[in-house]
């Protein structure tokens, strides 16, 4: 199995407004490539780690989810999700396994139809054939706006054991501050699909308003949700999220110190960030970067960034789709140069292990 271990020095950190006092700045960080855990997947989005350490993948444009064994990194097509449609930016999008997995082994998976995006849970059966070990789905909720661009898509299981899905607002601006829309928001549901104990509305999902494109979602040691966030021309973003608040889109993007608003913790100008998955390790978020083609680290302090946001990987591996928290220093990294905007090499897509510090 191909491999690659090496120490990354940090390249350039984000624009001056990212960055907060340096009497706060923690140790500097570190990234190590320990190893390629596998190659050669195909427009890989979603990522999900099973009991035994082996990952689930989704594949956006091919519908599927394979199994990697995270010892020789064979790949194992489990089967496919029907239904799904995909186009432009939509397809089959984030996975995530149920609270219960050891006991109900439901995979969960976000994913464009033909009609809208939806969210369906689906019984794994490792017993069966592989191709053929994929239950029917079981849409859980349906009816969030599909587009050519901005579906959002990735999805996680909170600390609460509630499910936590980040939308796109599908290119319709007005969508993201429309309460009765589920575009342009980040949604909050119980295992089944209905709105959860303490939403903002009762009888409503939504839990967050005014995003463009949410594709990353991930709590730290305090259980405090972030989110990554695609801006347009101007600022990409870092939220701090919390219930019943406008994060601004599409009246301000970025820092606008506008009451009524909630300004990002941290921003980028698109062409270093254009942020999809992020994860929480080693005390600080860990963001993935598709235009950008770098790895970010923001350090956490309190309800701020401790130190400027350091970039490592940059223009080693393309475009970066998801990371993943694997336990303690170790993450999961995830390419995404086949997915129409990258520039494949040989080997792509592909998963590498990561030492974060």
């Amino acid at each position: 199995m191909p491999g690659r271990s090496a120490t990354t020095a940090p390249a350039a950190a984000a624009s001056r407004d990212a960055a907060p006092s340096p009497s706060a700045a923690p140790a500097k960080g570190s990234v190590k490539v320990v190893s390629t855990l596998t190659e050669g997947l195909k427009s890989p989005w979603g990522l999900a780690a099973l009991p035994d350490g082996d990952p689930l993948v989704s594949s956006r444009d091919e519908g599927t989810i394979t199994r990697v064994d995270a010892e020789t990194g064979k790949k194992t097509v489990i089967g496919s999700v029907p239904g799904v449609s995909p186009g432009g930016e939509g397809g089959l999008l984030g996975i995530a396994l149920s609270p219960s997995y050891a006991s109900d082994h439901q995979v969960y998976a976000y994913f464009t139809t033909a009609s809208d995006n939806r969210i369906a849970r689906m019984y794994y059966d490792e017993k069966k054939p592989a191709g053929q070990q994929l239950g029917a789905p079981d849409t859980v909720l349906r009816g969030i706006p599909k587009g050519h661009i901005h579906n959002g898509g990735r999805i996680a299981f909170g600390p609460d054991k509630m499910l936590y899905a980040g939308t796109g607002e599908t290119g319709e601006k007005g969508l993201a501050q429309d309460k009765k829309s589920l575009a342009g928001k980040i949604l909050r549901m119980t295992p089944d699909g209905e709105p959860a104990y303490g939403n903002p509305e009762a009888n409503s999902v939504v839990y967050s308003v005014g995003h463009r494109d949410v594709e990353g979602l991930a709590w730290d040691s305090g259980k405090r949700l972030w989110a990554s966030e695609f801006g347009q021309d101007t600022w990409d973003e870092l939220n701090l999220i919390e219930p019943g608040k406008n994060y601004g889109w599409p009246d301000e993007e970025g820092k606008a110190h506008k009451p009524g608003f909630v300004d990002p913790v941290v921003q980028w100008r698109p062409d270093e960030a254009s942020p999809s998955g992020i994860a929480y390790a080693e005390g600080s978020i860990w963001m993935a970067a598709l235009r950008g083609e770098r790895l970010w680290r923001i350090p956490l302090a309190g309800r701020e960034s401790a130190a400027a946001p350091q970039a490592f990987l940059k223009g080693e591996y393309g475009r970066l789709r998801t990371v993943l928290s694997v336990g303690g220093d170790k993450v999961w990294l995830m390419t995404s140069n086949t997915d129409g905007r990258g520039t494949p090499k040989p080997g792509d897509d592909r998963i590498l292990l990561l030492e974060v510090a």
